[in-house]
């Protein structure tokens, strides 16, 4: 772990070695290689990324990918001009492969590479990095002043604005970074035509005088190394310039470049035809090629066509629910606008909302077939019985804005999870014992992010065959929902819930209920405590025995988060039914000393206790669980840590925001008749 730490700073050490050290023609091609992949790797990343914060290391890796082609440069000079001209087979196939016995040609194209990286790439990626920078500085001041509006107004919270304003001051610096960054990439293009040059001279004076060959050899052997090194340094500085200019370029987004091409590049199929028509009239031109003109033209046309036909589907469904709103009796959407009270009505939000492409309508459609009602009917019962909340109605709606395939789970509003269904496949999940492989479109199931493949229907037996577990498309949808909405449950129940569950309690129990809301704690305090149990996916369902441990510790305990803890453990029968297996259960444990450090460094202040523990502390603890973690990953679905109760509430909050999917328990929350089987234990040596 300790050298994962410190690689990069090992790999700057030996790249200033390559400069100094002679390497052997085997060590330099493997440089070489590792020197492309880089290039492949960071250029890939540049068009992942859905904005430029996400690769906010670029500026140093600029510089160090300069710093390592440099080092080759000159590593690779040193045995051109002492090994008369053999500095390995990359240089060697590069060179012979560019020049084909032409070595005028071969020049050309070299040094045609070179200006296209230097003059096109580079200087525009260079210019742009520039007036970004300046754009981004001069927009600062707005930026911080619409925060502390937003902040006043109280739009959003402390944190909220805290992490907005490191944003953007992340940004400038980002952009800062980029304009002086953008200079290694031109003195790198210069460097390479001198290196080049150099290479072609002094080799061929050298070939003459000490080697004693013809001209005609010494020109061969040398422009060989010398085009075969200019090519090997020049295709990654490519890459990286390419890599440069695209995150340079890229405007914020919620998808890859990849996705906004296809999007926004053929969102209008009419642009499409009419190219395909412009095409074929090329033809009419004497001495075209007519062939494939053809055939790009029946392609553009063909796309064209079919994407219309999708969108007309889309809009007919629209203008289909458009009248079955107006048979309702709704009047025109002006009209019914004029009164302003109509308005308020757009403010109201959704609690769960999900949103799908066109080409997953039919999916969900009732009228289509659909058994989706159905299902999210079935889930909402299982969940009520499982988790003692009823889970509010979920508001289905198309949006031509998503990709075809793909949709979008919001809650409240705001987007939480999205994922892409294959309609007229089978998603195959790899649960990791298969027998054989099978062929199918590679992606990660969106519920738990499981290695996955879309299998069309004919492979759904030899599948399963083979151990993979094959789910149908709408199970697909329904899982990724669910697991969702068990996530989020602590934000799903609202106040209303809770009166709607109080009121069914009182028809039982009402003097329970007198009893403790508002003597013993407050409506608002009792949802807080119900919320702070979902976050941790602890059932409320035992209303009773919630509110009877409330009313014995409210009035000795005013901390919320504490009562919580006691509310916990008289759940223990529930928490330990819930993560036990078998009658056993699996956990990770806390050594003494970790105990002994996180207990010391609990603070208290006029708003209750709080975990002050230093952050070289917080990441060691974290980066020792997360070895064991790793370690038992195969004995071991859900991680659970088993700590003293003193210790699990702040170990808790601090795991969460480096693992949340992790549980953790304390020894008061699980029954006597349970076996506790500790697989790890988390020391700080």
């Amino acid at each position: 772990m300790r050298i994962l730490n410190n690689i990069v700073a090992i790999f700057v050490i030996l790249i200033v070695g390559f400069i100094i050290i002679p390497l052997p023609p085997f060590l330099l091609d493997m440089m070489f290689i590792i020197n492309i992949t880089i290039s492949v790797m960071i250029l890939l990343m540049t068009m992942y990324v859905k904005d430029a914060l996400q690769f906010s290391i670029f500026p140093s890796m600029l510089l160090i990918t300069t710093l390592f082609r440099l080092a080759l440069n000159i590593s690779s000079t040193r045995l051109i001009l002492t090994q008369s001209g053999k500095a390995g087979q990359v240089i060697e196939t590069f060179g012979s492969f560019v020049l084909r016995g032409n070595v005028i040609v071969g020049f050309i194209i070299f040094l045609i590479i070179v200006i296209v990286n230097f003059l096109v790439i580079t200087k525009g990626a260079e210019r742009v990095s520039e007036v970004s920078a300046r754009f981004k500085l001069d927009a600062m001041p707005g930026k911080q002043m619409a925060i502390d509006a937003d902040l006043s107004g109280g739009l959003i919270d402390e944190s909220t604005a805290r992490q907005r304003r490191q944003d953007i001051q992340r940004e400038a610096e980002f952009y800062g970074a980029m304009d002086g960054a953008t200079k290694f990439v031109k003195g790198d293009a210069i460097a390479s035509i001198i290196i080049t040059f150099i290479n072609f001279i002094a080799g061929t004076v050298i070939g003459m005088v000490q080697g004693g060959s013809t001209f005609q050899d010494v020109l061969n052997i040398y422009s060989i190394a010398t085009v075969g090194d200019g090519l090997v340094s020049q295709l990654p500085a490519l890459l990286i310039s390419t890599a440069t200019g695209m995150i340079v370029t890229r405007a914020a987004s919620d998808s890859s470049l990849s996705m906004d091409v296809s999007r926004q590049f053929f969102s209008h199929p009419i642009v499409m035809i009419i190219s395909g028509f412009t095409l074929v009239s090329l033809c009419f031109i004497p001495g075209m090629p007519i062939p494939q003109i053809l055939i790009v033209a029946a392609g553009m046309l063909f796309a064209g066509f079919n994407l219309r036909k999708k969108n007309e589907l889309a809009a007919a469904v629209a203008v289909k629910t458009e009248a079955a709103h107006a048979a309702a009796g709704q009047p025109d959407e002006t009209d019914y606008f004029k009164n302003i009270d109509n308005i308020y009505d757009l403010l109201k939000i959704d609690v769960i909302e999900m949103e799908f492409g066109y080409s997953l309508i039919p999916l969900v459609d009732e009228n289509s077939g659909s058994s989706f009602i159905e299902r999210l009917v079935t889930f909402r019962k299982q969940f009520a019985m499982e988790m003692g909340i009823v889970i509010p109605a979920v508001r289905l709606r198309d949006n031509g804005m998503l990709n075809p395939n793909q949709y979008v789970i919001k809650i409240k509003g705001e987007e939480v999870s999205c994922g892409e269904i294959l309609v007229d496949y089978y998603l195959a999940l790899d649960p990791g014992n298969l027998t054989g492989t099978i062929d199918g479109i590679e992606t990660i199931e969106p519920a738990y992010g499981i290695p996955s493949k879309w299998i069309t229907k004919d492979k759904k037996e030899m599948a399963e065959i083979y151990g993979y577990t094959v789910i149908d498309p709408l199970s697909v949808v329904v899982t990724h929902l669910s697991e969702t909405v068990k996530k989020y449950a602590h934000e799903l129940f609202s106040r209303q819930d809770l009166n709607q569950l109080l009121e069914t309690i009182k028809k039982t129990g009402s003097t329970l209920v007198d009893d403790v809301i508002p003597n013993q704690i407050s409506f608002g305090g009792l949802q807080k405590v119900l919320c702070n149990l979902l976050k941790e996916g602890v059932p409320i369902r035992d209303m009773e025995t919630i509110l009877e441990t409330i009313s014995d510790n409210a009035s000795t305990v005013r901390d919320l988060e504490v009562l919580t803890e006691y509310v916990r453990q008289a759940l223990k029968r529930t928490i330990t039914r819930k993560w036990s297996d078998g009658g056993q259960i699996r956990v990770i444990t806390l050594d003494s000393e970790v105990e002994r450090l996180i207990i010391n460094s609990i603070s208290k202040n006029d708003q209750g206790t709080y975990l002050s523990l230093d952050p070289q502390s917080t990441q060691k603890i974290v980066s020792k669980l997360m070895d064991c973690i790793t370690k038992v990953k195969d004995a071991i679905n859900i991680p659970i840590v088993l700590t003293s109760p003193l210790v699990r509430i702040y170990f808790s909050k601090m795991l969460e925001q480096f693992y949340p999917n992790a549980v953790v328990l304390s020894f008061n929350e699980l029954n006597s008749n349970v076996q506790i089987q500790a697989v790890a234990n988390v020391t700080l040596e």
